[in-house]
């Protein structure tokens, strides 16, 4: 680990903020690329924010908090990461968006980089073969918040390298994470569990078994789960919760995967939960 002292971080969302606070926490230097400065400033804001609060209840120092900060760099210009060591890329979950991004970053990113994707289950070696560095491509797959969640799944597609895998590993255990490894299948090992429950539950809601509430409740009463699964679809997005049900069903054919008519129709009206206010719940 000795070699990664800058990691980058590509996307202004949620999950790229998580990603920047994270890694700085471990003391690492970090450049998060948005499209816009605009949205590049906010991911500072944002940071700053959350550790502001976390200051008043006393779980932070201020001077900690200042820490943070200042190994933290936001910008709107991909080549900022040309002297990164570590490239993550948390974008929008579309294959082709990927490869054009991991194209570019092969280009501008030194040579003895990582370049890494967080991608929840679009197949990493995809994105590895429109590189000139094939073996240095894995998959470091956070979960959301990455501040709070402790897992992250290590992607091994059939080009990385042992010292990528390791690199890799080594990264999410020093931001404090468990790290686990996974082959490069749809879904990893968290969603290709997790979706067909999701989905199960939508189902279980159209055909009149029980309502929202009761599902939600019946699963966190009776399976100590800490939410319901429609509270959890609205969190994830219903359009990243649909990407990933049509990834799982691609690959594989299982019918358990063959996302909700109703869940369709969401996205399609723009009702993506929390991020929109509206999905199964208004919020």
């Amino acid at each position: 680990m000795g070699n990664i002292r800058t990691v980058g971080v590509i996307g202004s969302g949620i999950m790229g903020s998580g990603l920047a606070e994270v890694a700085s926490r471990a003391g690492f230097d970090v450049v998060v690329r948005s499209r816009t400065q605009a949205g590049a400033d906010a991911v500072l804001h944002g940071i700053d924010a959350g550790l502001t609060k976390q200051v008043a209840r006393e779980r932070l120092t201020d001077d900690e908090r200042h820490a943070i900060l200042s190994r933290i760099t936001v910008t709107d210009d991909l080549h900022k990461l040309h002297d990164c060591e570590l490239v993550i890329e948390s974008v929008v979950e579309d294959m082709e968006v990927k490869r054009d991004l991991f194209q570019k970053l092969d280009r501008i990113v030194k040579p003895e980089a990582i370049i890494a994707t967080n991608t929840s289950t679009l197949a990493v070696v995809e994105l590895a073969m429109v590189t000139e560095r094939p073996d240095q491509v894995c998959g470091i797959h956070f979960f959301n918040p990455a501040p709070m969640m402790k897992l992250v799944e290590i992607i091994r597609p059939l080009t990385a390298s042992d010292e990528t895998i390791e690199t890799a590993v080594e990264f999410a255990t020093t931001c404090g994470k468990d790290a686990v490894q996974v082959q490069d299948r749809a879904g990893f090992i968290v969603n290709a569990l997790l979706f067909p429950y999701l989905n199960n539950a939508i189902r279980m809601w159209e055909q009149g078994t029980a309502s929202m509430d009761d599902i939600d409740t019946a699963m966190m009463g009776g399976c100590n789960f800490p939410m319901g699964p429609f509270a959890l679809l609205d969190l994830v997005g219903l359009d990243t919760s649909l990407a990933i049900l049509d990834a799982l069903y691609d690959e594989f054919r299982d019918p358990n995967f063959a996302a909700a008519p109703v869940l369709r129709r969401m996205v399609a009206a723009g009702q993506l939960g929390r991020k929109t206010k509206q999905g199964f719940r208004t919020y």
